[in-house]
């Protein structure tokens, strides 16, 4: 019963948004038939954002991990979420609205608004944390080519034998239909990014390294092997090599944030070197708040570390000085 009462609430929710003034970022509302069904129900603001991240994720399980192109994709997650951000606003709102005796509502409606925001990024991180729909359609490999897939149904059967074991985080289980693959047909450059992955989720890092290496010769802009090569050279211990390897994506995709941010990790896991590591997060973050990305949330999380890193050898001043030539406002 108290399922069904959230979601009615959620659904009057929605309802009261779209029917806001046009006129106005900003909607002042009257709730007291809201008031008396919330009071029925002894819950806090953490039950409404999972409900509101749930449904978020729900909708983006709905969109599949098939689209090819990356910004209808993000923009198709962004979307969702933002649906389920001002439901999730005025739920919180009304709750506290009965904590505190208030007979007004106010809520904003204006996507650029701090405000608006703010529950936008707590769904956000949400989704980006604990939406399996989320990592498995952000991380479908989509951008098929020739060399991509194979022809040979032999190493077709072992390879999507080996994906279903992959999809449950089998790894070690998984290398030997992937090897098979490959040995059936050596270009099979999906097959070798595949197989990367297994050996480096079961510490085969040297392994994993060639498998790119050679994904790499097959398609020198293959996307998989370009972001995932520094990752291994990093757990490699070659920070110089990791570096070197992110800025090799930058001849073919100048704009993209996983190499900022990639850099930025470098810097501050390996070179310990706060200061270029926070330059490089803010300008990751900068794109992904561009695009829309729930990767934003981990660009953030990284910017809290390297602040409580800075803060220790009292660096703040320094630290308030990169976030604002990256226009960025601290929240510290």
């Amino acid at each position: 019963m108290r399922k069904q009462i959230i979601c009615l609430a959620l659904s009057v929710i929605t309802v009261l948004h779209v029917t806001a003034q046009v006129e106005t970022d900003k909607k002042t509302l009257t709730g007291p038939e809201a008031q008396a069904m919330f009071s029925r129900v002894g819950i806090d603001s953490a039950r409404f954002l999972r409900t509101a991240a749930t449904d978020a994720c729900a909708c983006i399980d709905s969109l599949g991990s098939l689209e090819p192109d990356k910004k209808k994709k993000i923009d198709g997650f962004a979307g969702c979420i933002d649906r389920a951000t001002s439901g999730y606003q005025l739920a919180v709102k009304l709750l506290a609205s009965m904590a505190g005796g208030s007979k007004e509502i106010t809520i904003s409606t204006s996507k650029t608004s701090a405000e608006y925001q703010r529950y936008y990024y707590d769904i956000e991180r949400w989704v980006n944390d604990s939406c399996k729909a989320f990592k498995t359609a952000i991380k479908s490999n989509s951008e098929e080519k020739e060399q991509s897939i194979s022809k040979d149904q032999v190493a077709l059967q072992a390879y999507d034998k080996g994906v279903r074991l992959l999809r449950t985080e089998k790894y070690e289980d998984a290398i030997p239909f992937f090897e098979s693959a490959v040995s059936k047909d050596d270009k099979f450059g999906f097959a070798w990014d595949n197989l990367a992955v297994c050996y480096r989720q079961t510490g085969k890092y040297e392994k994993a390294e060639k498998a790119y290496k050679i994904s790499l010769q097959l398609d020198p802009q293959g996307k998989t092997a370009l972001q995932n090569l520094p990752v291994v050279y990093m757990l490699e211990k070659k920070p110089d090599d990791a570096i070197a390897a992110y800025q090799e994506i930058l001849r073919y995709y100048p704009d993209d944030p996983e190499v900022y941010y990639g850099i930025g990790i470098v810097y501050f896991t390996n070179l310990k070197n706060m200061e270029k590591a926070l330059d490089y997060v803010c300008n990751a973050y900068n794109i992904y708040v561009k695009e829309k990305s729930p990767y934003r949330s981990d660009a953030e999380k990284v910017i809290n570390k390297i602040y409580v890193e800075m803060k220790k050898d009292n660096k703040e001043d320094v630290f308030k000085k990169i976030l604002k030539d990256n226009n960025i406002t601290p929240n510290m």
